[in-house]
């Protein structure tokens, strides 16, 4: 019987650290997904203004 508890509480001990190691990887893909937003958010203003120049210029080409 005594052997019996001691696995079950090993068995919980393990899922309770699954358990958390399952969290942080939630925080870290949360924290990775809101800097990717954030630097896209800024970086893509700066992309828009590039193919903009780029397609003044090529209508400003005669015969493209």
């Amino acid at each position: 019987m005594r052997d019996f508890i001691v696995n079950l509480v090993a068995r919980l001990q393990v899922e309770r650290e699954d358990g958390q190691a399952m969290v942080e990887y939630g925080l870290i893909l949360a924290l990775v997904s809101v800097a990717a937003i954030v630097v896209l958010g800024i970086v893509g203003t700066d992309v828009t203004a590039v193919f903009t120049q780029i397609q003044t210029a090529l209508e400003a080409v005669p015969g493209v």
